[in-house]
């Protein structure tokens, strides 16, 4: 529902837009002249900007791109270029994008007039991956990046990366590809709201997700008569400071008002043109207008908008981006299929170490320290896998796993030999409706080993594990139980505590003890901006003496660090984004992760960070599992 605010500006807005459109309608019955100015410059595409308190003018037209400041020209650059796009980097600069129409190449400039090279190529690229109809910035204020949308007519479109932190890519970099309508015309982003639309022709205008890591739905924002008011093809997008929309339509020429939520506000005729294809908004000194332009040789229209004042929007607060250093091979099946990591310690060398992973339809992955799958376990449907050390199984020490089969409700077992290998240990039958989520834990006290594993109904169970040297046995010892859907678990062995997620409201805290009370404590809430359910992984580490509480949330694809002691206060709170230099994606909706503070080899001499990644991009495939330095999050603590 529109707050009250903006429903009022909206109205201001059609209410300027109806009174102008009426005046328009008036002259021409009149003088037969549209109430939009001609202005003395022909161009495919028109910009009017201030920096610094001047007026600049930039546009394309048949033979390349031109910077003007009133009727001098500060710089040009030859080319058949079509749909530039800007992007303001500062009070100072601008960033220019376009497409040469004949080499099918992307340019990108900066624009500064201040500076001896008024307008510096940064990049230049040719794309071979579509034919590019149209282009838009978007500057994520939360996620640090910069990208560029190049819309393909024929279906598909391409983030690219150009920005990240402040550091330029040499290259624009492919971070995520969509599918689109096959008739795509037109493109414009929402900074603010993270909001990409498109135009599909004379059919619809859709609203998708700018994030990269983002969900890949759309959502109907206006449609072609009769169940929707457009009419022409749509051929350009603006999005206005409030949210709303301006639409184009090529033939009869149309500007079209649209609200955020699709209602369309006014409609305003140009008959001073035949059809239309350029779209750009300027605001200065509270005066907006909109210049609209033609492939053809027809002069730009300006038409002035009266809009009311706008407070200006703030984006939203940067939040700390952290880099994979590593990532494994993908998941051999497509959707939603790998779920939470363990680590397995090599005893004596640490670059040996082994990562395991669960598959919801297959069962045990093992990867080793470059990222190579090296075991298959075709066990069933794991969801949780943790491990521990130094249990006797068929007359060797051997270190063990186990994982929450959903198959039927058990807790499969597997032994690790010393050389890093898997094996088939059996089950354990646990009697569970809905077996979930699973963690183990070492009693130092009396040595014995337990595995604490969960069900949807909030059923938390603790089982002792044990061996006579040839089988494996479990015996149930103790139940707990939170309100509702719990999953991801970790016990701190040290301290003898369990800490349990319960995925849409708290991480709860228990005794881990087999004789300890049943009575947990609700320790940390969802508060839904920054710990944003679902709970989803959850692990602790150690770092000189302190213990920390490291927790997925899911809902905004962030991790949270805490003391792991009263009064559990947030240390950290930060994404896992791009790693240009590697070519790995950032990471989003997390389910399992889990953290190692000891060493696996180079690169992680100081343990790492093991998260699940929902969305594997870069190319987009199978889930997999992304490797974050432990160092790197320590230096953020100091």
């Amino acid at each position: 529902m529109l707050s009250t605010k903006k429903m009022f500006l909206l109205s201001a807005v059609s209410l300027a837009l109806a009174a102008l459109l009426s005046a328009c309608q008036a002259a021409n019955q009149q003088t037969a002249e549209p109430a939009a100015q001609a202005l003395a410059v022909n161009a495919s595409h028109y910009h009017n900007v201030q920096i610094a308190g001047t007026e600049y003018q930039l546009f394309t037209d048949a033979t390349g791109l031109q910077v003007q400041q009133g009727a001098t020209v500060l710089s040009r650059y030859d080319g058949a270029f079509i749909r530039l796009a800007l992007q303001p980097l500062n009070d100072s600069s601008l960033l220019l994008a376009a497409m040469d129409d004949n080499s099918n190449s992307l340019y990108v400039w900066r624009f500064a007039p201040a500076e001896p090279t008024v307008l510096q190529l940064m990049q230049q690229q040719l794309i071979s991956s579509r034919v590019v109809d149209d282009l838009c910035f978007y500057r994520s204020s939360e996620n640090q990046q910069l990208s560029l949308f190049l819309l393909g007519g024929r279906g598909g479109a391409d983030q690219l990366l150009l920005q990240q932190q402040q550091q330029w890519l040499a290259h624009p970099l492919v971070i995520r590809e969509l599918n689109v309508p096959y008739d795509s015309t037109a493109c414009t982003v929402d900074h603010i709201a993270g909001a990409l639309y498109i135009a599909e022709a004379d059919r619809a205008i859709w609203r998708y997700q700018a994030e990269p890591e983002a969900d890949e739905g759309r959502s109907l924002v206006q449609v072609n008569k009769p169940f929707g008011q457009l009419q022409g093809e749509v051929k350009a997008l603006q999005t206005l400071s409030d949210g709303s929309l301006l639409a184009l339509e090529e033939e009869p020429v149309r500007l079209l008002h649209i609200s955020s939520d699709g209602e369309l506000l006014s409609a305003m005729p140009l008959p001073a043109l035949k059809q239309a294809s350029g779209l750009s908004v300027s605001m200065i000194t509270n005066n907006t207008a909109a210049y609209i332009s033609t492939e053809d040789t027809d002069p730009v229209q300006q038409l002035a908008l009266t809009l009311p004042v706008m407070a200006k929007h703030s984006g939203k607060a940067a939040v700390m981006q952290m880099m994979p250093g590593l990532q494994t091979e993908p998941a051999s099946q497509r959707g939603d299929v790998m779920d939470d990591p363990a680590v397995w310690h090599h005893p004596a060398q640490p670059e040996l170490s082994l990562i395991l992973g669960t598959d919801k339809r297959a069962g045990l992955d093992v990867y080793n320290m470059q990222g190579k799958r090296v075991q298959q376990l075709s066990v069933g449907r794991l969801n949780n896998v943790d491990v521990r050390y130094g249990l006797n199984w068929q007359g060797a020490e051997h270190d063990i796993a186990v994982a929450s089969l959903r198959d039927d409700n058990s807790l499969q077992l597997f032994a690790i030999d010393a050389n890093g290998k898997l094996h088939n240990a059996g089950k354990v039958a646990t009697g569970m409706k809905d077996i979930y989520g699973l963690c183990m834990y070492h009693s130092s006290q009396n040595n014995q080993h337990y595995v604490f594993v969960n069900d949807k109904s909030g059923l938390i169970r603790q089982y002792q594990i044990g061996t006579d040297g040839k089988t494996w046995q479990g015996s149930l010892v103790r139940s707990l139980q939170v309100p509702s859907q719990p999953e991801g678990c970790v016990a701190d062995d040290k301290r003898g505590l369990l800490f349990v997620g319960e995925e849409d409201e708290a991480i709860w805290r228990f005794a881990a003890a087999a004789d300890a009370d049943t009575t947990g404590e609700a320790i940390i809430r969802v508060d839904g901006e920054r710990l944003v359910d679902d709970i989803e992984g959850i692990a602790l580490a150690e770092h000189n003496g302190s213990s920390y509480l490291l927790v997925s949330s899911q809902g905004n694809n962030s991790y949270l660090l805490y003391d792991a002691a009263p009064p559990y206060a947030e240390r950290l709170h930060f994404r896992i984004s791009t790693n240009p230099q590697r070519g790995i994606d950032g990471v989003s909706e997390t389910d399992g992760l889990d953290i190692t503070t000891r060493s696996l080899g180079p690169g992680f001499e100081q343990g790492a960070l093991i998260v699940q990644d929902g969305r594997n991009r870069m190319p987009e495939q199978g889930q997999n599992l992304k490797l974050v330095p432990w160092a790197d999050i320590l230096q953020q603590l100091k």
